[in-house]
């Protein structure tokens, strides 16, 4: 029977984890974090997500784990709509869909789906990577060293096998100019109490390119964000230090900022990286080979991180197929192949895609909005609602909108 190692518990990790196992491989996966990661951002079901969820079986579920949606709109500093793109635009190919969940709940989803030939270890990680022509040894921070056919670096953007086989990531990193925040927050029914969303996702932009966004989660939840610009970061285990710099960054501005800023200093999700893209020549080396984040990250700002990592899964079990192939060097590179046209589309975002997202100034804001109230109406919605295609699925197969939100 064929052993892999999948490195990353997380929706590109997983999913293939399901493919193997049902293929027959042995698959063990091994994740850093002590349990499966909570929070994270909303995910659509849209496109490549759909489908891939189909064919697991898992859709159904998948469905019913969604959480109400109405729409985006975009507020000023009082908290008075600037413009709106409900669920319903462009025919449901608008920023916001109808079917979204949270990132945890569809990572918790895949994980229970691993079959029986699937094993995890959390908390633990590889710390050497050594090819024996047949196969991999591993070396573990926590367990004893193990022989593999193949490894998958399934572990993100900030991938550790793509450290050891590839190089460091400095070579394939490639920073927007932003940086994000995220986490939940519980509603607290004091007085006053929350304010509700109302299954909105409200975006509140302020100069300098910076955001404050709140949107719908579990019931008595929000998911909350913020963006601001940053190309490097305090040391992952410093949260004073980060929650400082939201602090410093956001101090004094309006509309709900003091109560999320307050939120997340309570917060037992918090996160917060840069907006970068992963870009590299190869996704495989030996018996190594990347998948998702770790091999291609498109960004948030892309909205299709979620899609690709589902179809990559997808389209590397299935160039795999029931066992290791005699030529594993020929199935890899039929995986790339396929993908990468794909990727290049996903990171190949339309110039002016940061600052669409993110303006520097009251005037940059002023016509953003302007345009995410005028691309819905009369002729330009109509073309729009007629090309704008399955928001989600693969580049080549239908255009993404004129803009994405940066989920």
């Amino acid at each position: 029977m064929s052993r892999v190692l999948v490195v990353g518990a997380g929706i590109a990790g997983d999913a293939l984890a399901v493919l193997l196992d049902r293929a027959g491989w042995q698959v063990t996966v091994v994740e850093i974090a002590p349990g499966l990661r909570s929070g994270g951002q909303t995910v659509d079901l849209r496109g490549d997500s759909r489908d891939v969820l189909a064919r697991l079986g898992l859709l159904d579920a998948a469905l019913a784990a969604t959480i109400e949606q109405r729409g985006l709109a975009w507020i000023d500093e009082r908290g008075r709509r600037r413009a709106e793109m409900p669920v319903e635009a462009f025919g449901g190919a608008g920023f916001v869909s109808t079917d979204e969940l949270l990132r945890a709940d569809l990572a918790r989803l895949l994980h229970d789906a691993t079959g029986p030939r699937t094993r995890h270890r959390f908390a633990d990680t590889v710390t050497g990577l050594t090819g024996t022509g047949h196969g991999v040894r591993v070396e573990f921070r926590r367990h004893a060293p193990e022989d593999y056919d193949l490894v998958v670096g399934a572990d993100g953007a900030h991938s550790v096998v793509r450290r050891l086989a590839f190089g460091p990531e400095e070579a394939f990193r490639r920073p927007l100019g932003l940086a994000h925040a995220w986490f939940t927050l519980r509603e607290a029914r004091t007085t006053p109490p929350t304010p509700p969303l109302d299954g909105w996702f409200l975006m509140l932009n302020l100069p300098g390119s910076r955001v404050v966004e709140a949107r719908p989660g579990h019931a008595g939840e929000q998911e909350v964000g913020f963006t601001f610009p940053a190309t490097s970061l305090p040391p992952r285990g410093d949260t004073e230090a980060r929650l400082a710099l939201l602090e410093r960054t956001f101090a004094g501005e309006g509309w709900r900022t003091a109560e999320l800023l307050a939120a997340a200093r309570v917060a037992d999700d918090l996160a917060l990286d840069t907006y970068d893209q992963v870009h590299a020549d190869t996704w495989s080396r030996g018996r190594v080979v990347l998948l998702g984040d770790s091999a291609w990250c498109a960004s948030p700002l892309s909205g299709l991180g979620t899609a690709l990592a589902l179809r990559g899964a997808a389209t590397l079990a299935d160039a795999l197929g029931r066992e290791a192939p005699a030529d594993v060097g020929g199935a890899l590179a039929g995986y790339e192949a396929a993908m990468r046209p794909v990727v290049e589309r996903a990171q190949a975002m339309y110039p002016g895609r940061v600052r669409s997202f993110a303006p520097r100034t009251r005037l940059g804001i002023a016509a953003m909005t302007g345009v995410m109230r005028l691309v819905q109406r009369g002729p330009v919605g109509a073309f729009l609602t007629r090309h704008v295609g399955d928001y989600g699925r693969a580049p080549e197969a239908a255009p993404a909108p004129p803009v994405t939100t940066g989920r």
